[in-house]
């Protein structure tokens, strides 16, 4: 992925691109630098010779980003140098760290800024639909690739992944959201689907439409899994409730519920774990 990242960030600077439309802000440098007023060539030769770093231009600091990352790799890099990175797709040139380091402060930390909602990352002052699309961008490739690491795999074998995945997918959604894993025999992914989304602490999830897409998915077991928007993935009664409607349900037809879980921020609930499912888990 950080290949494909970097081939785009370099096509970014040699090709032209529009700037993302910026608002001003104090102590921000969203606008556009003014067209430098002339100088004498003693005037200027005299700024270079007096200035401590006189190559420290925009151009000059991202190549030597550039070069850290293929030198040392991403873990020499702070958060808000990757979001100022990723900012270069939108910006053509220009210094994209104060706009950095601006969003990491709104949305907590580097994961809560690609997690954003579209409309409210493009309200921030500064930011326009290229910055919006190239941070969008960045976390739907993160999910196909940790989604795509769970494909041909018996998910139950592979917990640690399905949990990764689940945490990019869900953990920072605004509102709840539930999925069905659907699985065949051997336990691998059949289908991955959102069935329902609902306020920011309530989703309906309809017992009956569960079991007719299992059956139409020729599904041996599935895994319920939905989040908590609060970050605290305690299971409320509802939540314990419906998980047994399903499970009474899905076993009429031979169906296995595996697991429910709850995805929270930084944290889940696994609904066996906690001895909420009755049936025991697998199939041969």
């Amino acid at each position: 992925m950080w290949d494909r990242l970097l081939k785009t960030l370099r096509r970014a600077e040699a090709e032209p691109f529009p700037d993302a439309p910026m608002r001003r802000v104090t102590g921000m440098a969203e606008r556009p630098a003014p067209a430098p007023v002339p100088q004498s060539a003693d005037a200027v030769g005299f700024a270079l010779d007096a200035a401590p770093f006189p190559s420290t231009g925009p151009q000059g600091h991202r190549a030597r980003m550039r070069e850290r990352l293929l030198e040392r790799g991403a873990e020499s890099l702070a958060d808000y140098e990757l979001l100022e990175m990723l900012l270069f797709l939108a910006f053509k040139k220009g210094d994209t760290k104060p706009l950095a380091k601006a969003l990491i402060n709104r949305f907590g930390s580097y994961a809560g800024v690609l997690a954003a909602p579209p409309d409210i990352l493009a309200v921030e002052p500064g930011v326009g639909p290229h910055s919006v699309a190239a941070i969008k961008l960045v976390q739907a490739s993160a999910e196909r690739l940790a989604r795509a690491e769970l494909a041909d795999l018996p998910i139950l074998n592979n917990w640690e992944r399905l949990i990764d995945y689940l945490t990019i997918a869900m953990a920072r959604e605004p509102v709840e959201q539930f999925r069905i894993l659907f699985l065949d025999n051997r336990n691998r992914l059949i289908a991955n689907e959102i069935a329902s989304r609902g306020t920011v602490n309530h989703t309906s999830v309809y017992v009956r439409e569960v079991v007719k897409r299992a059956l139409e998915l020729h599904a041996t077991a599935l895994i319920l899994v939905h989040n908590h928007p609060s970050g605290d993935p305690t299971a409320s009664r509802d939540d314990i409730a419906m998980t047994g409607e399903i499970e009474r349900a899905i076993r009429l037809m031979d169906i296995v519920l595996h697991d429910h879980l709850i995805i929270g921020k930084g944290r889940f609930l696994s609904f066996r774990q906690e001895g909420l499912i009755g049936r025991p888990a697998g199939r041969a």
